[in-house]
């Protein structure tokens, strides 16, 4: 269940670790307030690192995108997967060592970066790293299943399954991922999250000792913050509404919920538990006949944390997500973010 913090989030943490779409921006453009929060937070002498699965950008990269967009980034503030499938590959292999590359430019400097030699001729190499990259060849993908068939470990920057386009939801590098992996019958070891080296990365390389994650997918911000043990807070300005909210379970849970990015400089009050559900600052939430119904007044953070509590206690008890098709969030309806 929810966390409570009597005080704002942030004083608690000296790490603020964002992800990207559906938390700072979406698509082209900032998401309101966005820019001036994180300034916030560095002004107050915390650490600040973007994180994100895309691994087809270098770190410098990404941060003129932030920096198109008016938040202030440097290469070294954001962290990526494809650097995190370099730390891992370096930390099994001597320096040098030549790695098989199925991915774009961003995974083809971290590799350099951590002192291993990308190659595109599986002569000698020691292993094969893929991250999104849209002119892999489909040659080159058949030739790199069958060695890692034949037994060379394979490293995968991410498993998303879906990326976000000017013209919608489109296959991510994890439709490759499981398309080799089901081939060749082995597992890949992923670096993205939510698994933890992208994680464990980002605190390495911008350091910290109390982090916390901000993000808007809970199979991979939140599930990310689990694997090694940190807070987390759900913004709701990405692609988790209240359908998916209602159907998590304990993994996938957040620490914190709030409709924006605000939610960091404010106090976390949680729900008082009832007979039928959870009351919290006016809003009474409950499920009843396996339906969600939340009456009552009062701020929309308070409704998103009694609607929460009141589904996840439900999903516990009765092992089934409750309908929330009649429950009206407050607020914008849902934006179309990815990590």
């Amino acid at each position: 269940m929810l966390v409570e913090s009597s005080t704002p989030i942030v004083d608690a943490h000296d790490l603020v670790m964002f992800d990207l779409d559906g938390v700072v921006y979406v698509g082209g453009e900032a998401i309101d307030g966005v820019a001036e929060r994180i300034q916030k937070i560095r002004d107050s002498g915390r650490h600040v690192a973007f994180v994100t699965n895309n691994a087809s950008r270098t770190p410098d990269q990404v941060a003129e995108k932030l920096e198109k967009v008016g938040v202030a980034a440097s290469g070294t503030d954001v962290v990526t997967s494809a650097q995190a499938a370099a730390r891992v590959l370096a930390d099994a292999h001597d320096p040098g060592a030549k790695v098989l590359l199925l991915g774009g430019e961003g995974l083809r400097v971290a590799l350099l970066d951590a002192g291993l030699e990308p190659v595109a001729d599986p002569e000698g190499a020691v292993a094969v790293a893929s991250g999104y990259g849209p002119d892999v060849r489909w040659r080159d993908i058949m030739r790199a299943a069958t060695l890692i068939r034949d037994g060379l470990p394979y490293v995968a920057s991410n498993a998303d399954l879906t990326i976000p386009t000017p013209y919608g939801l489109a296959p991510g590098h994890g439709v490759l991922v499981r398309t080799i992996t089901e081939f060749a019958g082995v597992p890949a070891v992923v670096a993205g999250k939510p698994e933890r080296p992208l994680m464990e990365e980002t605190v390495l390389r911008v350091g910290g000792d109390r982090p916390i994650m901000v993000g808007d997918r809970l199979d991979t911000d939140i599930e990310g913050a689990h694997a090694i043990d940190v807070p987390s807070l759900l913004v709701l300005t990405g692609v988790t509404w209240l359908p998916e909210l209602a159907a998590a379970p304990p993994r996938l849970r957040p620490s914190y919920i709030s409709p924006t990015l605000q939610g960091l400089f404010e106090p976390q009050p949680v729900p008082e538990r009832t007979a039928r559900g959870a009351e919290l600052g006016g809003w009474s939430a409950s499920v009843t006949d396996g339906r969600l119904e939340v009456t009552g007044d009062g701020t929309d953070a308070d409704w998103w944390r009694v609607a929460a509590t009141a589904c996840w206690r439900h999903l516990d008890e009765a092992g089934t997500p409750a309908d929330t098709a009649d429950a009206t969030p407050p607020g914008p309806s849902r934006q179309l973010g990815d990590g």
